[in-house]
């Protein structure tokens, strides 16, 4: 771990990531990607050096509340949170300055920190997302092997419905050829239906690969499952998109479901619901004071 300076961690579509660089060993973790230009190990984590106090000083400054989305490129409760609490310092942060929120994790910790999003929700919204990619855990333990089981994680969408805190789950990527089955995905939808969750973020059966990204991939497959990524390479090459053979009836099973049980399942819909601030409740005029 060590620790770089920034002017700024809020980005302008009010994004921001405190750490970079992640514990999770995710083995199709997209963030490893060149692209995203993480010059350090990936493994040696990046803290943001008083990302509370930047925070603070930009929320300040903001003339227009907005939702603030954190998570997309490092998970905000990796283990390094348990020490230096920075995440949890943004959340006072943003509750105090009345903000919205959408946080997405792999990891049970966000329940330490649910007194904090109850509050954030009262006073705004607040959105908790996880990610739900397998529902067999010992699957999950290959696929994801530091990070919370999938039980764990629909543990922590229980509790948000219990506390009227609204989720969503990216059910992402469904690997071809070891996780996209009927079996796996009927299985994460009983466990939305289960959860109550508002909303699913899925972009068709399979995964993205590009540079950094497809390396590591192709390395853990070849630890964990032998001869895969030959079938990989034969079937995709070195295309972006690598999608299911069993896209069609997977999907079809996903939004069947989706629209039985009323929960948003259309990305567009789903993005739109996440950056939204819920209405401002109309103001009284004189006329209805009297009355």
């Amino acid at each position: 771990m060590h620790y770089a300076d920034y002017k700024t961690v809020l980005l302008a579509n009010n994004t921001m990531n405190l750490y970079r660089g992640c514990l999770h060993g995710c083995i199709y973790c997209d963030s490893r990607s060149v692209c995203y230009q993480i010059n350090h190990p990936f493994e040696d984590i990046e803290v943001k050096r008083n990302a509370d106090i930047i925070l603070n000083d930009q929320l300040r400054r903001r003339r227009k509340k907005a939702m603030i989305h954190t998570g997309s490129m490092c998970d905000p409760y990796i283990p390094p949170e348990n020490e230096l609490r920075l995440t949890r310092k943004c959340l006072e942060i943003i509750a105090r300055h009345g903000f919205g929120l959408t946080i997405l994790t792999k990891s049970d910790r966000i329940l330490r920190d649910m007194d904090l999003l109850e509050e954030i929700n009262r006073r705004q919204k607040c959105v908790v997302q996880v990610t739900l990619t397998t529902f067999d855990e010992a699957l999950c333990k290959k696929l994801e092997p530091n990070v919370s089981g999938t039980a764990a994680r629909v543990e922590v969408l229980k509790e948000c419905r219990k506390r009227v805190i609204p989720t969503v789950v990216w059910m992402t990527p469904i690997l071809p050829f070891i996780n996209d089955t009927e079996e796996n995905v009927k299985g994460l939808l009983d466990y939305c239906i289960a959860a109550g969750v508002h909303g699913i973020l899925l972009f068709g059966m399979g995964l993205t690969l590009r540079e950094g990204d497809r390396e590591y991939f192709y390395a853990q497959l070849d630890r964990l499952f032998p001869g895969l990524k030959q079938r990989y390479i034969n079937t995709y090459g070195l295309s972006y998109e690598c999608q299911s053979p069993n896209n069609g009836a997977l999907m079809k099973l996903y939004t069947e479901t989706c629209r039985k049980h009323n929960i948003l399942s259309d990305p567009h819909a789903v993005f739109r619901y996440l950056g939204e601030l819920p209405p401002e409740p109309p103001q009284l005029s004189m006329f209805d004071l009297i009355e």
